[in-house]
């Protein structure tokens, strides 16, 4: 409520837009000639806008979930980008059928995809659209944050 006066509601922000998520069918990199088919959706929330969510999964196994920036996607489709558990670079340059290879690791096990440019690379310029680079974090109440983040622990 708004004041004084009953019934009457401070306006509430719409909820951010969501991004439609995207399904792409990528390939695991097995060895120089072998690959494995595996289903990679790529979902965007407007609400945590610095990530994006991966989900992987091959038939009758099981589905893996990853958070990666999403500066560092969209710039590993052009220039090598991230270091340690998330690398990402491009391969083929032919615009058509321009590929990224994809590195997730954890611990001493890693994973080797192949992720096709230009379905990805439209799908990452929506997501700018929706929240654009640099305003990712225009919607925090910093006052609000400091507070939780300094508030004694019990």
């Amino acid at each position: 409520m708004s004041g004084n006066h009953p019934g009457l509601h401070a306006p509430r922000p719409a909820p951010p837009e969501r991004s439609p998520e995207l399904v792409l069918d990528i390939a695991r990199v097995l060895g120089v000639a072998a690959r494995q088919a595996v289903r990679a959706e790529f979902r965007f929330d407007a609400a945590a806008p610095l990530t994006v969510r991966v989900g992987l999964s091959v038939e009758g196994g099981p589905h893996v979930a990853w958070r990666i920036g999403r500066d560092l996607l969209r710039q590993g489709l052009y220039s090598a980008s991230g270091l340690g558990d998330v690398q990402i670079w491009p391969v083929y340059a032919a615009r058509e059928a321009a590929v990224a290879r994809l590195q997730l690791a954890s611990g001493d096990m890693a994973a080797l995809f192949e992720l096709p440019v230009p379905p990805l690379a439209r799908w990452l310029e929506h997501t700018y659209a929706l929240v654009p680079a640099g305003r990712e974090l225009a919607a925090v109440d910093w006052d609000v944050a400091t507070a939780e983040l300094t508030r004694p622990r019990r």
